[in-house]
């Protein structure tokens, strides 16, 4: 279309009634989770407790006053609190949705890295930074201007569908309590679909909904050999050193295609379709860029046969994650060490069990040992089930669409995300279909120093929210179940 000029008029996106609501309430909405992301809500550190408390009911009090007549903070377990919300619809046979996300954060550590202070949120043009801005709290507090769009659009003054909120305090951590609180509260988080705001989208231009995520094990293998550090000229070379059978047993957990050498490691393991390869290939991946920018790297590397995407996706893991042992101070002191220690993890995909994974790599390293060696994997708790969500259903189907309305496109692509998280366990638990609805992106460095989020993309969410409401709503309870 060309203006009078004879030039291409610029078409402007529609102004929905959502995205109006989203742009009345913005400036508010970011102040607000501004104060939340002050708030330095890190499960990992007992010093940091209080805060997760602190958190918990800053949420609370916010989803109060958004309009959600049942709020509580669940403590009643060993759990750090975590946040319930409620607001039936009204309407007999509504859908059941239950929202699920986490308001703990990751440890701020390397502080002299940050260029802004981890919970002094900063807004830089049109990014947020701040620890949480993005992974969980920025993609949580979207279903709060998210329903208020909703109603404001619909002009109902209860959501289309029963909304309900649990959001935990402990991801970040591991969930090593989400089991408690699912058998705890089963009534309470009954649904006919479970939504999740902990993942992303492909990128800031390429709006996507992830459909699956992988499973996570870890642990530490520690090595002990002489009781005491031992003189390296008197005992070297006839005494086990622990850290040199340890590098040895850690150089075997891969063959020289970066295959995961474990016996019986991919057992479970789903090989994608062609027509999911196909999919994942057609995906705007510019491979350099994110080599020198988000991987901060210089080439990328991994199992043999297996695209980048396709690596961090469908296919299994084993990483080694820290290690040391010895002596590691300034100068030099000639011993053979007691001890060798390294933290591992594991990466799930298709049906791969945790406790097989456990199994079968303890047993690897025990047959590497030998007399004069203690060998021994101890595992963190709990462990990470892997998730895939049927491309086909219509709750993944409607998730599509609400992203798509929000930003203005027919096209929204399928992803699988690398992480892992409590997915599995909540569609199991509920024994209802899940969808992912996130707007984080590999630009955000979650987990690392200078956490952010663009705040453009957040309300795009916060519309994507509003929409999905409405849409699941039209589904109808019936065509859910049959899904």
């Amino acid at each position: 279309m060309s203006n009078e000029s004879g030039h291409d008029a610029v078409v402007e996106p529609e102004i929905t009634p959502e995205r109006a609501a989203v742009r009345a309430g913005a400036d508010r909405w970011l102040q607000e989770l501004m104060d939340w992301v002050r708030i330095p809500s890190v499960s990992a550190d007992p010093a940091h407790h209080g805060d997760v408390r602190a958190s918990a009911e800053f949420l609370a009090a916010k989803l109060r006053a958004v309009g959600f007549p049942t709020v509580q903070i669940w403590d009643e377990t060993a759990a750090l609190p975590a946040v319930y919300a409620h607001w039936p619809s009204g309407d007999p046979d509504a859908v059941r949705v239950t929202v699920y996300g986490h308001h703990d954060v990751q440890p701020a550590d390397g502080e002299e890295r940050w260029t802004y202070p981890p919970f002094e949120p900063t807004v830089v043009g049109d990014l947020l930074f701040g620890r949480g801005a993005s992974d969980d709290k920025g993609n949580i507090f979207m279903h709060l201007l998210g329903v208020q769009a909703h109603l404001a659009a619909t002009g109902r003054t209860a959501p289309a569908v029963d909304l309900t909120l649990f959001v935990e305090g402990e991801e970040e951590s591991g969930s090593p309590h989400i089991s408690e609180l699912l058998t705890a509260h089963r009534a309470e988080l009954d649904a006919d679909v479970v939504v999740v705001s902990d993942t992303g989208i492909f990128n800031v231009d390429t709006p996507s909904v992830c459909v699956g995520m992988r499973g996570l094990v870890a642990g530490e293998l520690r090595v002990h050999g002489p009781d005491v550090d031992l003189h390296s000229g008197s005992f070297g070379g006839a005494v086990p050193n622990p850290i040199t059978e340890l590098s040895r047993m850690l150089a075997a957990l891969h063959d020289e295609n970066r295959r995961i050498a474990v016996p019986g490691f991919y057992e479970g393991v789903i090989d994608p379709t062609p027509e999911e390869r196909a999919a994942t290939a057609a995906l705007p991946f510019d491979e350099e860029g994110w080599i020198t920018t988000s991987a901060a790297s210089r080439a990328a590397v991994g199992e043999a046969g297996w695209s980048t995407l396709e690596r961090v996706g469908v296919r299994p893991t084993a990483e080694i994650n820290g290690i040391w042992g010895g002596y590691t101070g300034p100068g030099g002191k000639t011993i053979v060490p007691t001890d060798a220690t390294a933290k591992l993890s594991f990466r799930l995909v298709g049906k791969q069990d945790p406790e097989h994974i456990r199994r079968v790599v303890a047993e690897f390293f025990q047959g590497m040992a030998f007399d004069g060696l203690t060998v021994e994997m101890v595992w963190e708790a709990g462990g990470v089930k892997p998730m895939h969500v049927s491309t086909s259903h219509p709750a993944t189907i409607a998730a599509r669409d609400a992203l798509g309305r929000a930003f203005d496109t027919d096209t929204v692509l399928l992803t699988r995300e690398g992480g892992s998280g409590p997915e599995a366990e909540l569609a199991e638990a509920m024994d209802a279909p899940l969808v992912f609805l996130g707007v984080m992106t590999d630009d955000d460095q979650i987990h690392a120093p200078n956490e952010r989020a663009s705040v453009p993309l957040l309300y795009r969410g916060c519309e994507a929210v509003a929409h999905l409401w409405t849409g699941l709503a039209a589904i109808g309870r019936g065509r859910l179940d049959e899904g």
